[in-house]
Formats: structure tokens, C-alpha cells, sequence
């Protein structure tokens, strides 16, 4: 049987192709084959295309993994037990609390009964948790998707009139065909596309459509009518500030809920800080405030309205139906989807990124990753079947996330007491729905959008990491004024793109020149280029030894090409060396940094072996130790990363905030120990300037906090946000520590230093008398490389490894009276 190499050569013989000749059977004179008498000799073999399909075709192993991966639920129902119940009780009744009055007023947004809301809320709810990989997240209705569905049925009736008195076929139809489009995406894997929507389109489209969706419901809490609320958002401005004179008694209702709404909130935070002990009661208070007003206005309406039930004084929400009444196979027809389908990618793009956006942004918050991938299953399959009961196109929730998250949720499993309250309320509640005012479902929506817009302070921080973002951030407000919330979308992703195409079509390199750099400890000045590199690169003297030697970095995969049996040192125990590949951009940012936390994890301990007392005290994603984790217990604490930024030029906004993200997720991780970050080889001013604002380029000092992030949904609502509170939480379980620092500068030999505002210091005797080629007789003097202000910046590798290992000992130094005192407690 002849090989595949040999039916290959024969194939090519008939095609006449002209074979080029193998690399390892070249003649050569030996200047690359250096070791043929010192060492081993190594020949680099070309890659293959049997290689790449290798490496895509999956082992029966990962064919199982992918299984088991599809139903998340499977690695932890196993361990549930009564503590994490009871976080979920609470979690759970307090959404379902929530969800009710929220899932009614955005029934209202999609153009449909206010049932709809119901039924979407617990489909959402119940088939989540089964498919979850993150136990904040809420999915139902949500007010940006709500809109969106309300602006396809209002679209549609208009080509379709014969849909007019059943609408919810349209949004039953486009709720499969949107969540069978995700689901498909999901199952193979492909959520990586989610990548191309940069943080700064997420805030505009954000911040866009809470603006429209506001200035659409004013008129609903006025009693004002007479015009569309789906026209443009100015359209509405403009004719709601026209309606004013005829207001009613609807807007006494709309503006005292509006107002009681945010009263509450206030006086709540207010006496949360007053009282701390009664914090936790006034998160309730706090979180309970649209279930009070609601009731509080249906009870009003009621003493209003109960005579007058045939022509009620305000607008009232009228007859509910008991039940899933609307249950059934969902219609879905080429008419239909024709009618929508040039609004498919719009809901496509919005039922995922916000779902993704809220559910990484609490993972990093709560201390656990999530799998975007398998986030896609989760919607495609809510929203398949969702149209079954009568739901409507439904994604995560941030207001029910944060809530879920302050309120102390431990596992998905909420989700099902979630649903047992709506249930509760399809079932037994639908008598009182009646009498609930419109306009307090309108105050509800306002209220709840209003946290939604960007502050000026968050656009700011755009400016100062990418000048460029924020005017893509306001082109994408003012066409989603000007236009529609799906126009605005597609504005910001389409300009980030051609701007990050921009950048990449006219990249240049740079011309290099020569500097002799010795790295500078305090005021001692170590490493010469004859000096012997000591067992981590350190530089240390040794008179006996007149061998040269310097540090190489080498990928430890050898998948540059160099020889595999070289064997790659560990530059430092838990200080690892990173050098990006390609451009840190918002496209590659999350997948790169992904596989930079996933080793680092794998290749080290926790700082805190075992900080959980009782089972119940563990997060959901950490069931505890296995048999198979005890080698684990050799790896070392992590202590510092390295990146190498030799590869990257520019940063943007969403690739900066992803360096935020892993920079406190390791934090946890090595609390109460502290991680350096040093980035060597940086090319830029402009990404100095952005890593800067991000906090980078100085050593971590004093107790643990949070890294200021550029923008985060989990961090929307400042001190009372959901990441704030996981703070304090994480921040009462850590030990109270005091870290020392010790910086570090790079100096160089110059050719020339001018003396206008250029650091500068006298060199050393030894030094000056050190010439460089072309220089005149003028003494050398000695400067830093890269400002003081700015220790962990480094001129290259081997200076940022010296100053990591510097800072690494330095803090052992000042820890080893206390050894032993708690072992396995921190290592530094």
C-alpha cells in the first residue's frame, strides 16, 4: 500500500508540479547548524497541512467534553446543598419579585399584551439554568429587545395587516428564527464573533437606546397621544414637547411614581451608609421599589377606578388573561419571515451583545469565567421554545443581574424559584393587574433605562485611553437619535472596523538603533554584557567565569520553529512572560487575554489553599478539591506577569478594559498577595498614555480594591453597583496584609543628552569612559530609559524580569520573620 507521501510525489508527477526540494535533505556548508560538533544537530522541518487537521479534528475525548459541555448544570448540581439554597431563595424571590411589573411594561414596548411579558419572564428563567454558564444572569424581557421587537411588529403590520389583531405570531416567528440563528452559532462554537462589537459601540448603543426608549414612554407617562412613539427620537421630542398642553390626569400619576421611584432609591443608599449593619435591609428596601410603587398606584387606581371600571379616569392596563392562553406551535411561514428579514441581523446583534456584555462583565465581578459559546445554547434555546408558551424574543437583563448578584445568588438553580413566582402571578395574580395605571408601567421603564447611559466621566476615560473612541461613541448616539436603535448599531461597528482596518493598512515599523542598558535596583547599577546571567537572569558577578552570556525568550510550544529539544527554563517561580502575537485590538483581545489567564491558572496555585470553612461557602463553580489536584499543590503562587508589547502598537478602549478585567480577576486569585505588572518594549506613546489611565506602569501597593475599569455594566451604578458590593464581600474574607514595593528604573547609555528637561544623572566612573561608535570625546552620561514615573514600563525583557524577580524577593525579604505562621496562606 503505497504511503500519502508517495501517492502525493506520483499526483504531482501527472500534473506536472515541480516538487521544491525537502529542507533535510539540502546540502549545506553548515554555518545554521552551529552544534554538529558541540551539540545535537537540529534540521527545522516546514509545517504541514496534516498538522492543522490534526489539531481540527476532534479525539473521541474532546467529542465527549463537547457533550457534557452543552449541559454546564452537571458539574455542580452534584454538590448543591442547603446553604446554597437558602442564597438562592432570596436571589430568586426577590427577581421573581421584580420581574413581574418589569416584564409587563416591556410586554408594552414590544407592541403586545402585557401577558407576553409573563410568559417570557418564566420561560426565560426556567430553561436557562439548564444551559448556564454563569449563575448572575437573568434572561426575559429587556427593554432595548423589547423595542426592537415592537418596532418589527409595527413594520410588519403595516405590509401585514391581517397579523393586526394577533401580533405575537410575528414576534413568535422572529423569536425562533433569531434564536435557531444562535443556537447554530453556539453549537459550533463560533461566539468569537461577539468579539467584532467593541466596548465603545456597546456603550453607544447602550446609551442611544435608553434615550430613545425614555423619550418614547414621556408621552405614556403625560396621557399624551396623537403620533407615533416609533418615529425617530427627536420626532418624539419634538411632538411630545407640541403635546404638553394636553396633558391629564395621567401625568399626576406617571411623575409621583417617576418620583417615589427615585426617592426611594435615594433615601435607601443614603441610609445604607448611615446604618451599615442594616445594609443588607435596605438593599431589599431598595431592590423591592417598582414592586412598591406598582402596588401602591394599583391600589390608588383601584379607589379611583372601581366605579368607573367601563371608562376608568386614567388609563389602566384592563382584563389579564389567567393562564398560558396563548400557548401553541408557533406560525412561521416565508411570509412572515419575509416581512422581517431585513430586520434579523439587528435582533440577532442584540439579543447577544448585551448578554454577553453583562454575563463577562459579572464573571469578572463574581470571580468565575463564563463560555460565551455555550451562552449562545443558552439564548437559541430560550428562545426557540419560548414561542411554544407564548414568549417573545428574550436575552439578559442588566438591572435583574445586578440585582441577582447584591442579592447573594449562588448557583442557576435560582432561576427556577424565579420561575415559580411568575407562575405564582400567571395564575393568581391577574385580577389585580387589572387596575395597574399605564403610566406607573411607564415611570417603571424610565426609571429602569436611566442607568443605562454612559456618564461623561465614562466617556472621558474613552478619551484618554483612544482619542478616536468618543467621537465613534457620539456618531453612534446621534444617528440612533436621529434614525433608529438598529441604524445605530450597525453606524459604530461599521466605523470602529474601518478605523481598526485603518490602522492596520497603514501600520510602519521603526528603525532601531543600539544602546548599551544596564538595569538600575535603587542606586546599583547591575548587568554588563560580560557578566554571567545568574539562575532566574538575574546578572551577577563572577570573577572565575569570563564566558558571555545573555537572556533569549523562546515560545515554550517551539511553535516558531526553534528546536524542540531545547529545554526552556521557567524564567521565575510564578512571575510568567507574555508576548502577544498579533495586535491587541478589540477583535483578538478577549481570545488572547483568555489563553494568557487559562495557563497562568493552570500552571499555578491559589495564594489562600483553602479559605472556605463549610462546603456552602464555595462559589458554585468551585466544588472543592479533587484527588487529582493534589500534584497541584507544587505549582507555585503567582507573583508577576510580563507582557511583551514588541508586537503591538496601538490599544483601544476594549482592549484596555479586558486588561482591567484579568488584572483583578488575578488579583482574587492571589490575594491577599499582590501581582505585578510589567510590559516591556512598548512602542507607542499613545498606548503608554492608555495603559496609564488603566492604572498600569505601577506596582501594586497597599490593600487589595478593585481596578477602575473604563466600562463595565456590572459597575453601572457606582458605589451601589453589583461590582462594588462583590468587592466588599471578597474584601471581608481576605487576610489584611502589608506589601512593600520596590521600584525600578531601566538606564542606558546615550550618545547625546540634551539637557532640557531630559533625567539625566552623572555616570559612574567605569561607565563614562565607555565610548560608542560615532560619539565624540564627551564622557558618556547615564539616563533613564523610560520615566521614573513609570517603574513598571521596561526597555525590554530581560530589565523587566530583573525588576520582577527585585520586587518578588524584596517582599520575601520583609516576610520571613513571619514564616510559618500560616502556611499556605500567601506567598509572595
Amino acid at each position: 500500500m503505497p504511503s500519502s507521501r508517495q501517492i502525493g510525489h506520483g499526483l504531482a508527477k501527472v500534473l506536472g508540479i515541480k516538487l521544491d526540494e525537502s529542507e533535510s535533505e539540502r546540502v549545506t556548508r553548515g554555518e545554521s547548524v552551529f552544534s554538529t560538533q558541540t551539540a545535537d544537530s537540529f534540521v527545522e522541518e516546514p509545517p504541514t497541512v496534516k498538522e492543522v487537521l490534526a489539531r481540527i479534528v476532534p479525539s473521541r475525548k474532546g467529542v465527549l467534553d463537547y457533550l457534557l459541555s452543552l449541559f454546564p448544570f452537571l458539574s455542580w448540581i452534584g454538590f448543591y446543598n442547603v446553604q446554597w439554597l437558602i442564597g438562592d431563595l432570596v436571589a430568586g424571590i426577590t427577581i421573581g419579585a421584580v420581574v413581574v411589573p418589569q416584564g409587563m411594561s416591556y410586554a408594552k414596548l414590544a407592541e403586545l399584551p402585557v401577558e407576553f411579558g409573563l410568559y417570557t419572564s418564566f420561560v426565560g428563567v426556567i430553561i436557562y439554568w439548564f444551559f448556564a454558564t454563569s449563575k448572575d444572569i437573568t434572561i426575559g424581557p429587556v427593554a432595548v429587545l423589547s423595542t426592537v421587537t415592537g418596532t418589527v411588529i409595527s413594520n410588519t403590520l403595516a405590509s401585514h395587516p391581517e397579523y393586526e389583531d394577533a401580533p405575537w405570531i410575528i414576534s413568535s416567528a422572529l423569536a425562533v428564527i433569531c434564536g435557531a440563528i444562535v443556537l447554530f452559532i453556539g453549537l459550533i462554537r463560533c461566539a468569537w464573533i461577539v468579539e467584532l462589537i467593541p466596548v465603545v459601540s456597546l456603550a453607544a448603543f447602550m446609551t442611544g437606546s435608553a434615550i430613545n426608549i425614555a423619550a418614547g414612554q414621556v408621552p405614556g407617562l403625560l396621557g399624551i397621544s396623537g403620533f407615533s412613539t416609533r418615529d425617530a427620537t427627536y420626532l418624539v421630542i419634538i411632538n411630545t414637547l407640541k403635546g404638553l398642553p394636553r396633558t391629564n390626569l395621567n401625568a399626576a400619576i406617571g411623575l409621583t411614581a417617576l418620583f417615589q421611584l427615585y426617592l426611594i432609591r435615594f433615601a435607601c443608599n443614603w441610609a445604607a451608609k448611615k446604618y451599615p449593619s442594616r445594609q443588607k435591609f435596605f438593599f431589599f428596601l431598595n431592590t423591592l421599589r417598582s414592586v412598591f410603587v406598582i402596588l401602591l398606584y394599583t391600589l390608588i387606581s383601584w379607589l379611583v377606578n372601581m366605579n368607573h371600571r367601563s371608562k376608568p379616569l386614567f388609563s389602566i392596563l384592563g382584563t389579564v388573561p389567567r393562564g398560558f392562553t396563548h400557548a401553541a406551535v408557533p406560525k412561521i411561514t416565508t411570509d412572515i419571515i419575509s416581512s422581517f428579514a431585513s430586520d434579523i441581523p439587528a435582533t440577532v446583534i442584540v439579543l447577544i451583545i448585551e448578554h454577553i456584555a453583562i454575563s463577562k462583565s459579572f464573571g469578572r465581578v463574581n470571580n468565575y469565567r463564563i463560555n460565551p459559546s455555550q451562552e449562545f445554547v443558552a439564548i437559541g434555546v430560550t428562545n426557540v421554545l419560548g414561542p411554544f408558551l407564548g414568549g417573545y424574543p428574550a436575552t439578559g437583563s442588566f438591572s435583574r443581574t445586578a440585582i441577582k448578584s447584591k442579592a447573594g445568588v449562588r448557583t442557576p438553580f435560582a432561576g427556577v424559584i424565579t420561575g415559580i413566582i411568575v407562575l405564582l402571578a400567571i395564575y393568581a395574580l391577574t385580577a389585580v393587574f387589572y387596575y395597574i395605571p399605564n403610566a406607573g408601567l411607564s415611570a417603571v421603564i424610565i426609571h429602569a433605562v436611566g442607568d443605562l447611559i454612559s456618564s461623561p466621566n465614562t466617556v472621558y476615560s474613552f478619551w484618554r485611553v483612544s482619542p478616536l473612541e468618543p467621537i465613534i461613541f457620539f456618531i453612534g448616539v446621534i444617528v440612533t437619535i436621529f434614525t433608529t436603535i438598529e441604524i445605530g448599531i450597525y453606524t459604530t461597528i461599521s466605523v470602529s472596523f474601518a478605523i481598526f482596518l485603518v490602522r492596520n493598512l497603514k501600520a510602519k515599523g521603526a528603525f532601531l538603533g543600539r544602546v548599551q542598558v544596564h538595569s538600575v535596583i535603587g542606586d546599583h547599577i547591575t548587568g554588563n554584557d560580560n557578566q554571567v546571567a545568574g539562575e532566574y537572569g538575574t546578572f551577577k558577578p563572577d570573577p572565575s567565569s569570563s564566558a558571555l552570556t545573555r537572556n533569549v525568550y523562546l515560545p515554550i510550544d517551539h511553535q516558531d520553529g526553534s528546536n524542540p529539544g531545547v529545554e526552556l527554563a521557567n524564567p521565575y517561580p510564578g512571575i510568567f512572560i507574555y508576548r502577544f502575537s498579533e495586535l491587541l485590538n478589540y477583535p483578538s483581545a478577549s481570545h488572547t487575554i483568555e489563553y494568557l489567564a487559562e495557563y497562568i491558572l493552570a500552571n499555578t496555585r491559589p495564594t489562600v489553599l483553602n479559605a472556605y470553612k463549610r462546603q456552602g461557602d464555595r462559589p458554585w463553580n468551585d466544588p472543592g478539591p479533587r484527588k487529582s489536584d493534589e500534584q497541584r499543590l507544587n505549582l507555585p503562587t503567582l507573583k508577576a506577569v510580563i507582557l511583551d508589547f514588541s508586537s503591538v502598537n496601538n490599544i483601544d478602549v476594549t482592549s484596555t478594559q479586558t486588561l482591567i478585567d484579568i488584572r483583578n480577576q488575578l488579583d482574587r486569585y492571589a490575594a491577599p498577595d499582590v501581582v505585578d505588572w510589567h510590559i516591556a518594549c512598548i512602542n507607542n506613546r499613545w498606548t503608554k498614555r492608555a495603559l496609564v489611565s488603566a492604572g498600569f506602569g505601577y506596582p501594586t501597593n497597599g490593600a487589595h480594591s478593585r481596578w477602575k475599569s473604563i466600562f463595565s455594566i456590572a459597575e453601572i451604578g457606582g458605589s451601589e453597583s453589583a461590582a462594588a458590593v462583590a468587592e466588599r464581600e471578597a474584601n471581608e474574607k481576605e487576610i489584611a496584609v502589608t506589601q512593600t514595593r520596590v521600584e525600578d528604573t531601566e538606564a542606558g547609555l546615550s550618545e547625546t543628552i540634551k539637557p532640557s528637561g531630559s533625567s539625566s544623572i552623572s555616570a559612574p566612573d567605569s561607565l563614562s569612559k565607555a565610548k560608542l561608535p560615532g560619539s565624540d570625546s564627551r564622557p558618556a552620561r547615564r539616563a533613564v530609559v523610560h520615566g521614573v514615573n513609570r517603574p513598571l514600563f521596561h526597555v525590554d525583557l530581560t530589565s523587566a524580569l530583573q525588576s520582577a524577580i527585585a520586587n518578588v524577593e524584596a517582599r520575601d525579604e520583609l516576610r520571613r520573620p513571619s514564616e510559618g505562621e500560616d502556611v499556605g496562606a500567601s506567598s509572595s
